[in-house]
């Protein structure tokens, strides 16, 4: 095992009587891009939340560099769901984005320019320092991701975790995501993703794991979308995408 990496140990949650998540055990490694997967219900946010104690859960520790992720929260940023988010907030893009900040500045203490200088880099990464005085909820779906997305890089973490960032975005916004999501791990972060599509854009992922209550799989991608472990985790006829080999044309396999 390498130092640098979440490790998950005996996990499990519970929402009365029903165990929403059982006896998980895994390695979060940095410098990969780990999408996590599975059908509805399967407790993809469920784990995400319970790894940064949004929601109760019992077992083994969470490690982060061999100590409890739970001590190291200002080293995560955290991008929850866009159905979470209170968009009728009276903030703009630049209040959204600046708030990415606010844990190293401290609470009412006046930014510096470094900050504005960082948030200012961290919009104009994603194509939205055009709109800095726009008020949230007026942008679209995929702009506003875009500018959580930018608010999460103002945070200077160590450990990326989103979401969904994915649902009711366009494809120019899909491709700055995943864009960034690559530029993270090649520099050396942890990048965990909760997303629910099966199609192409699965390729962009190094590792996968796959969910359904239990943990079916995890690793590699290629070893994770193996169809024995998609039809455990979703059942039969299951539309997903599969690799061909090297120098062959991507194509979608009904299984």
């Amino acid at each position: 095992m390498t130092s640098h990496s979440i490790i998950i140990n005996s996990l499990s949650v519970n929402y009365r009587q029903l165990e929403a998540l059982k006896n998980i055990n895994l390695e979060i490694l940095a410098g990969r891009v780990t999408g996590m997967i599975g059908p509805n219900g399967a407790g993809k946010s469920t784990l995400l939340k319970a790894m940064l104690g949004l929601i109760p859960a019992v077992g083994g520790p969470i490690l982060y560099n061999n100590q409890p992720l739970q001590d190291k929260l200002d080293l995560v940023a955290y991008v929850p769901q866009r159905s979470q988010i209170d968009w009728s907030y009276p903030a703009t893009v630049w209040d959204v984005v600046m708030m990415g900040r606010v844990r190293k500045t401290g609470w009412f203490r006046r930014f510096s320019h470094v900050s504005r200088q960082k948030a200012m880099i961290a919009l104009e990464r994603v194509g939205m320092n055009e709109l800095i005085n726009r008020p949230i909820g007026q942008l679209s779906g995929g702009q506003q991701q875009r500018v959580f997305l930018a608010r999460s890089l103002t945070q200077e973490a160590d450990i990326f975790c989103f979401d969904e960032p994915f649902v009711g975005v366009d494809q120019k916004t899909e491709l700055i995501i995943f864009e960034i999501f690559r530029e993270l791990a090649e520099a050396g972060h942890i990048v965990l993703v909760v997303n629910h599509d099966l199609g192409e854009s699965i390729t962009n992922f190094d590792d996968l794991i796959l969910l359904n209550q239990e943990l079916i799989a995890y690793g590699d991608r290629t070893e994770v979308l193996q169809s024995a472990n998609i039809e455990r985790a979703y059942g039969g006829n299951m539309n997903f995408f599969r690799e061909s080999p090297r120098n062959q044309p991507h194509m979608p396999v009904l299984y």
